[in-house]
């Protein structure tokens, strides 16, 4: 639908979209209308991983200007609370969020955004990258929050954009080995790609049998394992995988209720740990995607116009692929 181009506030920008990647939420928002608590009572643009071109700056906004090419950072917190106050400001309550109720995304034309959370991008990094720095910075999150270091031995449970991101992470964090389990073929050829040494697609196995494949493969049981799927035997197999000591972290969010064997974690000094989003990653993301010491370009399969956002979102309900690309601009479709 046509909406009037929003002015951008003294500390905002307002911004000509490029490129806006599909994720799994805003397919699920869609079909649903809801996640969890978070559930969509009025019309909602969609779209939260993002780039765009600067072309026009609010009074206060210094560090950017007309021109500037730039990813943007979806959560902005709306006051200074006592997560902003430790940088912990994915954590506050009252953050907004692109394309999560109530708040409008950014899989528009035209889109105004806090001028602090968007972040200029260099000109060896496609406005692409720049919007797939949004699921790089779950892996970033996740694999700093699991405490990959050089010679960490990993699982990755799931291999759909947000497993592949964090084997791209831990590899470059120094990851030895990182193996991957999924249902699909396709998707663990992917994951080979893009730097997984094995692979298992799971069948009908029983957690304790992936458990004793992985462990099989590796050689040894992984201290480090990110689940990336939310499934209930996806995590139990994470818990029995883990080396005593290890620790589990829990990406993929399902139900909010699921049974796992906790006395299996707590007797072995398996720490399992959350993340939600993440928090200080851009800087970092772009330092490494400038530098080339990571590639995620492989990880777009598939490129639609914005006119064809309906086929867009069955393309990746469907699951083919792996990143589906909207491209907002109709005057320039480059990556």
């Amino acid at each position: 639908e046509n909406r009037p181009i929003p002015e951008p506030g003294p500390n905002e920008v307002l911004l000509r979209m490029h490129s806006v990647g599909i994720c799994g939420s805003d397919v699920h928002y869609w079909q649903h209308g809801r996640i969890g608590d978070f559930v969509v009572k009025d019309p909602m643009v969609l779209g939260h991983e993002a780039s765009g071109t600067v072309i026009k700056v609010g009074s206060g906004v210094t560090h950017l200007k007309t021109g500037d090419r730039v990813a943007i950072e979806p959560g902005v917190p709306r006051e200074a609370d006592e997560f902003c106050k430790t940088g912990r400001y994915n954590l506050s309550p009252t953050i907004f969020f692109c394309a999560t109720p109530p708040d409008d995304g950014n899989l528009c034309r035209y889109y105004k955004h806090s001028a602090s959370y968007c972040y200029k991008l260099p000109d060896n990094v496609t406005f692409e990258e720049g919007a797939l720095i949004e699921p790089l910075s779950v892996g970033i999150h996740a694999c700093k929050r699991a405490g990959v270091a050089l010679g960490s031995k990993v699982f990755v449970c799931g291999s759909g954009p947000i497993g592949l991101v964090n084997v791209i992470v831990a590899k470059m964090m120094g990851a030895a080995t990182v193996i991957v389990t999924d249902l699909s073929a396709s998707r663990l050829q992917k994951a080979k790609e893009v730097g997984a040494d094995f692979t298992i697609q799971v069948k009908n196995e029983t957690p304790q049998e992936v458990a004793s494949k992985v462990e099989s493969l590796l050689g040894c049981m992984p201290e480090i394992t990110v689940e990336c799927t939310g499934v209930q035997a996806c995590i139990q197999a994470g818990i029995y995988a883990t080396r005593s000591g290890g620790t589990l972290v829990l990406v993929g969010l399902g139900p909010e209720m699921v049974t796992v064997p906790i006395v299996n974690a707590a007797v072995r000094e398996v720490d399992i740990r959350g993340i939600f989003r993440y928090c200080n990653t851009w800087p970092v993301a772009i330092a490494l995607l400038a530098s080339g010491r990571i590639n995620v370009k492989p990880l777009v399969t598939h490129r639609f116009p914005l006119e064809k956002a309906l086929e867009a979102f069955e393309t990746t309900k469907r699951g083919e692929g792996v990143k589906v690309m909207l491209k907002c601009d109709p005057t320039d479709h480059n990556p």
